[in-house]
């Protein structure tokens, strides 16, 4: 497998063995690696992987990298998978192929308040190639892989670079248009607008989503805001 190719103001960094790149990244930036360094482990199974940002907006605002690297990751595995694969996210960073379970984004960023700069924020990525119980085809049927939905030929070193180059088109976009075209083609790939779901703890009907991606959750007569922020693993400890 070849080193993958990375856009301008990304650099990648290979991890190894079973060391975690969201938790790589998270402890590198803290220690004030750039913004940019892309943090990888490919695997026979699992492709993971985490972007250091350097933000300079507050927080909350900063938390837009989330969903620009969902939209990112959906639309590099639209551009490399078979039409029929179709690619959805869940607003805590799951990943769905098929309506199945494939996978999630996850964030965490230096401790400060969301209305304040944090010092860095990392977006990881999880993806299964193959599942955990590929011996027993259907034993989960809410959970996948990617190769069970057709993406045999796709090569995760190009997935990956896929993911980067599309995730930085909405970065770039974002950073130029501001958050409504990032916000209007996530909404779109977002699951369970309209439904009741469970978040947090708590259960309501989720309604959609506020200028800065924050959950709007109608339980009886009273909408509630579940800020994006909220997702959030501080230093990458869960």
């Amino acid at each position: 497998m070849s080193e993958p190719v990375f856009p301008p103001l990304f650099r990648g960094e290979a991890v190894g063995g079973r060391v975690d790149p969201f938790a790589k990244a998270c402890s590198s930036a803290a220690l004030g690696c750039d913004g940019g360094t892309i943090f990888y482990n490919i695997a026979a199974d699992w492709l993971k992987a985490a972007i250091v940002f350097a933000p300079e907006v507050p927080l909350e605002d900063a938390m837009a990298m989330l969903p620009a690297c969902g939209v990112g990751f959906q639309n590099a595995l639209g551009a490399l998978a078979p039409p029929e694969v179709a690619v959805h996210l869940t607003w805590e960073g799951g990943i769905l192929v098929n309506g199945a379970a494939c996978g999630r984004l996850r964030a965490a960023a230096s401790d400060c308040a969301p209305d304040e700069v944090p010092d860095w924020l990392v977006v990881g990525l999880e993806v299964p190639l193959i599942a955990e119980d590929a011996d027993a085809p259907g034993a989960a049927p809410d959970r996948t892989s990617l190769y069970e939905e057709g993406c045999v030929e796709v090569a995760p070193d190009a997935l990956l670079e896929s993911w980067s180059r599309h995730t930085l088109v909405w970065i770039n976009r974002w950073s130029d248009d501001g958050a409504a075209p990032l916000h209007g083609e996530w909404r779109g790939l977002v699951h369970g607008i309209g439904e009741e779901v469970s978040v947090g703890g708590r259960t309501g009907l989720f309604v959609g989503i506020d200028e800065r991606f924050g959950m709007l959750l109608r339980d009886g007569g009273t909408t509630s805001l579940l800020p994006l922020s909220g997702l959030l693993e501080r230093g990458g400890d869960k």
